[in-house]
């Protein structure tokens, strides 16, 4: 233990920001006028800061076994420099770790266990995420067209800049699979004049979107589904299908099934546009240094990362044509440090609103979890220990003489000057 405190005290002194470690017996390792203090009450978390096990720390904090002071910005930049590895190459295993977790990944997967994990991050309260999301509560990441953007300008340039890519046209049938509060669905509807429908399986979500199609009239053009993609029975393939932040629950042993379900679901020369966070690594199976048991155990249960090649593999296979991708990683990163900003600016009322959900305790519990998770993937995605892509893919209608590009097999022009013409 002695020697993992020495190297623990010269990795303090060389931290960018002034950081103090106060052990469980009271003695005091680094700054003496900290930025950023953790208090700790038992050994193995201070283990884990020593080996630098970040995600193992930020448990214990969750759990109240380590106190935090400090704010989320300096408490990253201390973390970065804690580190002992590169988290983007933690989890990279032989070939039967892989099969193992494959065969994690296809049990954990189905459809009940699909909902229940999709309930325990998007049902915890409406009023919650409204305190840190813009008001349209888009929950993936912006687009920041614009330097001097603010967070809603950037979703908003994120809704069309999708819309765009997909080539949305007025009368079109448009499927938006995992379509949150309902961001995307409307916007689509309002500004291209599609037919859209949109599935999700929180029941939050589902209910907060009938009453915004309601409200604003669109009931005989929109629809919401409480209902699992794979499940999707329409009576007429979609002309374009927008899948964002949603196919990161999919998972590794499901990613075929469900790129072969969008086919199914997608007309013969129709678009669609894969927006999803994907691993910094080729060969990652999750984030090392206790993060990605972190997100799994507070946040995402049953979540996994895929590296954007292993993604478009996927794609390939189902037969769908991979015809522009786009890394949006510093946008991400952007984004999240807007949630977390307005988050730790409305930490009063985040207590107050998790408390009435599930008592002071729990409530105080998931607040850390959740500072800790959009600050440290911020973070994350600064880094590039993840990444973020937009996949646009066509589903070839065998047709050359298709669209106004010979052998295009689809009404996509093979070139992005659409996208970016006013």
């Amino acid at each position: 233990m002695k020697h993992l405190l020495h190297a623990l005290e010269g990795r303090l002194a060389a931290l960018p920001v002034p950081m103090a470690v106060q052990l469980p017996a009271g003695r005091q390792l680094g700054a003496s006028k900290p930025a950023v203090t953790l208090r700790f009450r038992d050994r193995m978390a201070l283990v884990a800061l020593a080996t630098g096990e970040i995600g193992n720390v930020g448990a214990a904090i969750v759990e109240g076994r380590v106190a935090l002071e400090g704010g989320m910005r300096d408490l990253m930049a201390a973390a970065a420099g804690l580190l002992t590895r590169d988290p983007a190459h933690g989890q990279q295993h032989r070939w039967w770790h892989r099969a193992l977790a494959r065969a994690r990944s296809m049990a954990a997967h189905t459809l009940g266990h699909d909902a229940r994990h999709i309930q325990f991050h998007y049902d915890l309260s409406d009023d919650f995420y409204a305190l840190w999301l813009d008001e349209r509560r888009v929950y993936s990441c912006a687009y920041y067209q614009g330097a001097a953007m603010e967070l809603g300008q950037a979703q908003e340039a994120k809704l069309d800049h999708i819309c765009r890519k997909l080539r949305l046209a007025p009368g079109e049938r448009f499927l938006d699979i995992g379509a949150g509060w309902g961001g995307l669905l409307l916007w689509a509807a309002e500004h291209y004049g599609v037919d859209a429908t949109g599935i999700t399986l929180s029941r939050h979500q589902h209910a907060h979107v009938q009453r915004l199609i309601e409200e604003r009239g669109l009931q005989g053009r929109v629809r919401m589904e409480l209902r699992d993609y794979r499940e999707l029975q329409p009576r007429e393939p979609f002309d374009k299908i927008a899948s964002v932040g949603m196919f990161e629950h999919v998972g590794r042993a499901q990613m075929g099934r469900y790129f072969d379900t969008v086919h199914r679901l997608l007309r013969s020369g129709g678009l669609l546009l894969n927006h999803g966070i994907t691993a910094g690594a080729v060969d990652s199976t999750q984030l090392g240094a206790g993060m990605g048991d972190f997100i799994e155990a507070y946040i995402f249960p049953g979540g996994e990362l895929l590296h954007v090649s292993v993604v478009l593999a996927n794609m390939a296979r189902a037969g769908l044509e991979m015809v522009d991708t786009e890394n949006l990683r510093p946008h991400y990163a952007r984004t999240l440090w807007a949630w977390s900003d307005r988050l730790e600016a409305q930490l009063p009322a985040a207590r107050e609103v998790l408390a009435a959900q599930g008592g002071a305790g729990r409530g105080d519990k998931v607040l850390r979890a959740y500072r800790l998770y959009l600050a440290g993937s911020a973070l994350g995605f600064e880094r590039g220990w993840m990444a973020l892509h937009q996949m646009l893919a066509i589903r070839p209608d065998g047709d050359t003489a298709t669209g106004t590009m010979p052998g295009a097999q689809s009404d996509y022009p093979f070139t992005r000057e659409y996208i970016y013409k006013n």
